[in-house]
C-alpha cells in the first residue's frame, strides 16, 4: 500500500500473483506426488515464481518506487530462504 498508485496496481499486482504462485505450485505438485516427474516440474515452477517475485521487487527498488531498504532486504532474504528450501526439496525428491 506504500507504493505509488501506478505501481500498486501494476507491479504490485504482479508481485501478489507471482508470490501466490509459489505456494500454489507446491500444493499442486504435492497433489501429483505419485508421479515424481510431475511433482518435480511443479516444484521447479514454484522456484521460478520465487525468481519472478524477486525480479519484480528489485525493479521496484531500482526505480525507487520502493524506498524502504530494510523492507526490501527483509523480503529479499525471505525469498532467498524460500528458494533454497524449494531447491533442497527438489533435490530430495530427485534422490528418491
Amino acid at each position: 500500500m506504500q507504493l505509488p498508485k501506478f505501481e500498486l496496481y501494476e507491479t504490485g499486482s504482479q508481485i501478489r500473483r507471482s508470490s501466490k504462485s509459489i505456494r500454489s505450485n507446491i500444493v499442486e505438485g504435492y497433489g501429483r506426488r505419485r508421479y515424481k516427474l510431475d511433482f518435480i516440474r511443479f516444484l521447479i515452477y514454484a522456484h521460478s515464481s520465487v525468481d519472478e517475485t524477486r525480479d519484480h521487487l528489485e525493479t521496484l527498488f531500482e526505480t525507487e518506487s520502493l524506498k524502504d531498504r530494510n523492507k526490501f532486504e527483509r523480503i529479499q532474504n525471505k525469498l532467498d530462504q524460500t528458494g533454497k528450501m524449494i531447491y533442497r526439496f527438489i533435490q530430495s525428491i530427485e534422490m528418491r
